[in-house]
């Protein structure tokens, strides 16, 4: 039995605010499950984020006030938690002063997004989320499926289907054939489940679409491998949720921005069969010089 964890980066709607739309899965098999679990715990202790989500974009933003804290490198985790939760208290107070409500609705936003994460420096920050990837590089166990999506070339009404709909069938796709692939024998058959990050929206598409898939398959391939409809869960409560959103998020950084510190470390576990990264796809209907496009085809 494999588990594929599933998140996105990105905005799928056409332009909206970037212009890749990201979904990835990592599927690790189930009996590797708990040493998955105990190495992410054991980092996220060592930084002071036992009980954090990973959330990758929120954690690699600058914090301004930690920048109008006197040597705040210096101060202890609380010290420091104290002096940015004080300071945000009275940005808050002065922007509700100002009737500023758009202003302030989006401050308590970022606020509520980053308060786990207050207490490091930015440099220590970005060196637990590289501590993360490098701990999922080095899962020889792990696969990594994933659609890239550049909406710039992406025509809805061409593909016949929108953004994150063709995502998903290309992730389902080529996940049920790495487990046809790594099925020896009938009586040996790899079942694969799918673990959602938990939206009302995508859950309700992504069910529908995946029933859909059981009946008839995909474009590419009937879906004989995974099991049921893909489970959906609070990302806060499953740590792997967050290990996918790293990766979602390293894909879109690296296309978008060619930053490749945490690409570089998560692109090393895609599903490779004769040599190519046949798990992980740019879609762009433009020749493209990126790694993924380089190592996908032949």
């Amino acid at each position: 039995m494999y588990l594929c964890y599933m998140d996105e980066s990105g905005t799928s709607s056409i332009p909206g605010n970037t212009s890749h739309f990201i979904l990835a899965g990592i599927s690790v098999p189930i009996w590797h499950w708990n040493d998955c679990d105990r190495e992410l715990r054991r980092i996220k202790e060592r930084y002071d984020l036992a009980d954090a989500e990973i959330h990758t974009a929120w954690l690699l933003r600058r914090y301004l006030e930690q920048d109008r804290v006197r040597d705040f490198a210096e101060l202890s985790h609380s010290e420091r938690r104290s002096k940015v939760e004080r300071l945000r208290r009275s940005e808050l107070l002065r922007l509700q002063a100002d009737q500023n409500r758009k202003g302030h609705r989006q401050t308590k936003k970022n606020y509520r997004h980053t308060v786990d994460y207050i207490h490091l420096t930015s440099d220590e920050r970005k060196r637990f989320v590289l501590e993360v990837a490098d701990c999922v590089s080095h899962w020889g166990f792990a696969r990594l499926f994933a659609e890239c999506i550049d909406k710039v070339h992406f025509d809805p009404r061409r593909a016949g289907r929108s953004v994150d709909e063709q995502a998903f069938e290309q992730v389902v796709s080529r996940y049920q054939q790495y487990l046809q692939a790594i099925s020896s024998d009938p009586e040996t058959k790899a079942f694969g489940l799918l673990i959602h990050d938990n939206n009302q929206t995508v859950a309700r598409k992504h069910t529908e679409l995946m029933k859909s898939f059981h009946r008839s398959g995909t474009l590419w391939t009937q879906v004989n491998n995974i099991i049921e409809t893909p489970l959906f869960v609070d990302s806060q409560l499953t740590g792997m949720v967050q290990i996918a959103d790293l990766c979602s998020y390293g894909l879109r950084r690296y296309l978008e921005n060619n930053e490749t510190e945490i690409f570089d470390r998560v692109f090393d576990r895609a599903d490779r069969r004769g040599g190519l990264a046949v798990g992980v796809r740019h879609f762009s209907d433009q020749p493209c010089p990126c790694k993924i496009c380089s190592q996908h085809r032949p």
